[in-house]
């Protein structure tokens, strides 16, 4: 890695030593940095050319990048200096509050989870594709193939007219990821990065302890045969004591300027704060460049080997919610085990089951294998013309196996004696892109063209077994063929297949004008294989943008405030083909059996009306923008606002039978809108060669409407649908979708307050007080009770660099929204005695009277609660040790950290930051994995 030596714009350098292969990186700012080699010499003359603004950089954009003063649509980019610091669970994390107008949040604790990712909120019903476009260096991804220390930069193309080139990928915006590359003139080098984290449970739901339950049994309040006779705190039991998690990565880096390689290893090892919670990742990776023909060809080669693995502690997935809610549920009184070691149940209450025995009676392991291998061949015929290919295999296997012993109490309770099961899935993915690029300069006129092909398809085959009634738990999952289940046709086996592909043709085009004028057009056609069977399987998406810059007009030029001033403007078209394939024609399935002369017989019919009219869902957006520079680079930062709808919404659509021979037709029957404010300011109050601050304020608003539910053939005949679910045993659903209406609206009963013996008192749909026993309880005596998507986000960065400190520190927060918080809803009602419960349960409701222990388990709006939040996310400290006198090490930096460091909340549960995804956002479900509090050593080197 090179040293870094911060410098005035002519500098000279004494070397004491000479390191024959030190590299030293000249950099201040306002000036261009320089890479010099020291090559054994004692002095290096070096002169930095200024750069008054930074119009230069390089923007990544689709299939190509350009000068950030060229830019005409919404494109945020983040650096790997600017990133989230400590153990992110994904490379989406990185960009928590860092890009106004997209949300980064990480609901779940659990270490096998992601990051949950919005761009100007949601686009999609359902039925469709809602996550944004993921390229790994121009290759389709995920946020977790991609090793977050492997990452250089992130660009975010935020609006339409941006993301159209890109086509039916490109609907929920693009997040173009570009990984540290092999570079020429530089001799080997070797980085190495690693950290140590533990963490605790950002909040511990307070509740009743076995102390409490005896002093509710001396009270009268439980009965005495509660009282098991020990004292175990359940959640603690299933806790591991403060989790290690370590990270390693190292670097090779070498070649000459014809021939150069990038070769890292990274080991991720995540345990997260329950017992078999883990997540075990190792990825190898290959970046290779060569250079021919006097430079007009290079060829890059990349290989990237993943090798991934957790427990798993339930059939097909990682640690159990439900183990969770039982260590909520436990009575704190009982034991973990029996005087004879084996583990206390009671078989007799129903869903009531002792967390620790799920664990430790239960074995299971998921292993996944991802291998891609990507090349891109670039020639360059003559000046200004560029031709690419781009290819690249992804090959993608997982192996799962769970087991339950003969003593789980699920094997009891369902006589299974002893239960497995296996799957196995593979996917493989393709990609053909062939691009041409041409550039030219004519006296103050600047252009582009470009045209290309892309060739996508994927092909997934998966197969389960499950099999129980074993002889003996000794093999668990790996001789699942020795249960006796499957040769009674007791057991269960499937299987399935689905092949996709995506063909494309596109083209965009570029014009400059002096920098003042500017205009960037696209247009993509292309043809998804979901829509076989349709009138219009092929979709067209075009995009344009304009861009003034105000700077470069004459009357501007006696002004000294703004560096940059640039309008711009955009429109664009993406669309969004059906997840599902098929839904153009009609479809027979297999259903139930029936006895016919003796023999069981599966029935066969109708599983799928045809519709030849079924077709793309589309978005169409406008974005209006200002970018601007004032004071010499001082501030600078961009205003945008946006307007997208999205048409053509998949909904299954009620249809009489006959003569229709199913219930039900999926069509583009929905329209959606989406609009919102976007701003991001930088400023830099301090800069100087020993102390410097920047500072970062970024805002978003966003508000999601359903517009219509009908098209011209299909007319729906109700205004609204419910979505969302409470779970057992209260089952009601818990949101509302109104034409006309926001989405992630609360849709319940409204409670004003309780009697003295403390049952409830609602508000009728005529706004009167009633008592509990005269309600009604029926759907028209339910309202709007909130709303689960905030309506305004911000973020504050700062950055401070000392001398050799570096400090950094990550504020965001999301307002105007309310939470539905189930665990209050579930574990504040007494009426089921031998539950436990949070300790708030003895509060007094509305200030009048403790819930009466004969209120049933209800979803109403007491349990509804504001969710703002300040969350002070990420802080780190770190020191460069500069003045190495080591010819071995020629750079160290030590750093600590802390995620998730404080939050500043009303709410009551857990963590205000809940799931906020699909048409149900807001429900802070009560079998939810924790949101954990992370502290972090760690260390980079350079060799």
């Amino acid at each position: 890695m090179p040293r870094q030596i911060s410098t005035e714009n002519i500098v000279s350098i004494y070397l004491i030593q000479k390191p024959e292969r030190a590299i030293l990186l000249f950099s201040f700012i306002g000036f261009t940095s320089q890479e010099i080699p020291a090559g054994g010499r004692t002095v290096i003359n070096v002169q930095l050319k200024a750069t008054p603004s930074s119009l230069n950089e390089v923007i990544v954009i689709g299939y190509g990048s350009q000068r950030k003063g060229d830019v005409t649509s919404s494109v945020a980019t983040v650096k790997a200096e600017n990133f989230v610091k400590g153990p992110v669970l994904d490379a989406g994390q990185l960009l928590q509050g860092k890009v106004a107008g997209l949300t980064v949040s990480a609901p779940s604790g659990d270490p096998t989870s992601g990051s949950q990712i919005a761009l100007r909120g949601n686009t999609t019903l359902f039925g469709a594709n809602s996550d944004p476009l993921v390229l790994v260096d121009g290759v389709p991804g995920s946020l977790k193939t991609v090793v977050p220390e492997d990452i250089e930069t992130i660009d975010v193309l935020k609006d339409g007219s941006a993301a159209a080139i890109y086509g039916v990928r490109g609907t929920n915006g693009v997040i173009i990821i570009t990984t540290k590359r092999a570079t020429g003139n530089f001799t080997n080098a070797v980085d190495y990065s690693g950290y140590v984290s533990t963490q605790t449970l950002a909040r511990e739901p307070k509740l009743f302890t076995a102390a409490d339950y005896r002093g509710q049994i001396a009270a009268g309040t439980r009965d005495k045969s509660y009282d098991n006779g020990s004292s175990t705190d359940w959640l603690k039991a299933i806790s591991n004591n403060l989790p290690v998690t370590t990270v390693h990565n190292l670097t090779l880096r070498g070649g000459t300027s014809k021939t150069n390689y990038l070769a890292s290893v990274n080991y991720r090892s995540l345990n997260g704060i329950f017992q078999k919670s883990d997540n075990k990742t190792f990825s190898g990776r290959v970046d290779i460049n060569h250079y021919m023909f006097d430079d007009k060809v290079k060829i890059n080669f990349g290989l990237l080997q993943q090798n991934n693995s957790f427990t798993q502690t339930q059939d097909g997935g990682t640690f159990n919610g439900y183990t969770y809610r039982q260590a909520i549920l436990q009575n704190p009184t009982s034991p973990i085990k029996n005087g004879d070691g084996t583990y206390f149940e009671q078989p007799s209450i129903f869903n009531y089951q002792n967390p620790v025995s799920m664990l430790y009676n239960s074995d299971g392991r998921t292993s996944n294998t991802t291998s891609k291998y990507n090349s891109t061949i670039t020639y360059t015929p003559i000046t200004g013309l560029k031709l690419s290919a781009l290819g690249s295999y992804t090959r993608f296997n997982q192996v799962a196996g769970y087991s339950e012993n003969k003593q789980h109490i699920s094997n009891i309770r369902d006589h299974l004696n002893g239960y497995a099961g296996v799957g196995q899935t593979q996917s493989v993915d393709r990609l053909l892109e062939l691009t041409a690029e041409y550039r030219k300069t004519i006296g103050s006129h600047s252009f582009s063209v470009l045209g290309g092909y892309s060739y996508q398809d994927n092909d997934t085959f998966g197969f389960f077994e499950q099999n129980h009634d074993f002889p003996t738990d000794i093999f668990s999952y790996n001789n699942i063929g020795l249960g006796r289940a499957a040769a009674k046709g007791l057991g269960v086996e499937g299987s399935s297949r689905s092949q996709t592909n995506l063909i494309s043709f596109f083209g965009r085009a570029t014009y400059n004008y002096k920098d003042r004028y500017l205009l960037l057009a696209s247009v993509r056609r292309e043809e998804a294989s979901q829509l076989y069977g349709t009138k219009e399987p092929w979709g067209t998406f075009p995009a344009v943008q304009v861009g003034w810059r105000l700077t470069k007009e004459p009357f501007m030029q006696a002004q000294h405030i703004f560096d940059d001033l640039k309008f711009r403007a955009g429109y664009g078209v993406t669309g969004n083909q059906p997840s599902q394939g098929f839904l153009g024609v009609g479809l027979l399935g297999y259903g139930n059996y029936v006895l016919s002369n003796g023999q069981w017989i599966q029935t066969l019919g109708p599983s799928q009306n045809p519709n030849p009219d079924l077709k793309w869902e589309e978005k169409h957006e406008a974005d209006l923008g200002l970018d601007f520079s004032l004071l010499k680079g001082v501030v600078t930062g961009s205003v945008d606002l946006y307007d997208r709808k999205i048409k053509g919404l998949l909904y299954d659509y009620a249809v009489p039978s006959p003569p229709n021979l199913y219930s039900s037709t999926r069509a583009n029957v929905g329209t959606m809108q989406n609009k919102g404010f976007e701003a991001i300011v930088n400023i830099t109050p301090i800069r100087s060669a020993n102390f410097q601050w920047t500072t970062s304020f970024n805002f978003s608003t966003n508000s999601n409407k359903l517009i219509s539910l009908s098209n011209s053939i299909y007319k729906t005949t109700s205004d609204y649908f419910t979505t969302g679910g409470t779970g057992e045993p209260i089952q009601t659903f818990t949101n509302i979708v109104r034409i006309g209406k926001n989405i992630g609206d609360f849709y319940g009963f409204k409670v004003t307050g309780v009697s003295q013996d403390g049952q409830w008192i609602y508000e009728d749909a005529n706004g009167k007080s009633v008592a509990y026993k005269d309600f009604t309880h029926s759907f028209e005596d339910k309202r709007v009770l909130g709303n689960g998507l905030p309506k305004y986000y911000a973020g504050w960065n700062n950055n401070i660099r000392y001398k050799d400190w570096d400090f950094s520190v990550t504020i965001r927060g999301a307002f105007d929204y309310q939470i539905l918080n189930f665990q209050r809803m579930y574990y504040e009602n007494t009426s089921i005695q031998y539950y436990n419960r949070l300790k708030s349960a003895k509060d007094k409701v509305f200030g009048t009277a403790v819930l009466n222990n004969t209120m049933p388990l209800e979803f109403n709006s007491y349990y509804i609660e504001n969710g703002d939040f300040w969350k002070i996310d990420n802080i780190n400290l770190g020191y460069t040790f500069n003045n190495l006198k080591s010819k071995y090490v020629h750079g160290l930096r030590v750093y600590v950290s802390t995620l998730n460091t404080f939050v500043i909340t009303g709410y009551k549960g857990i963590d205000p930051e809940v799931d906020r995804s699909g048409l149900a956002p807001g429900n802070d479900g009560r079998d939810k994995y924790p949101t954990t509090r992370t502290f972090t050593l760690g260390a980079s080197a350079s060799f």
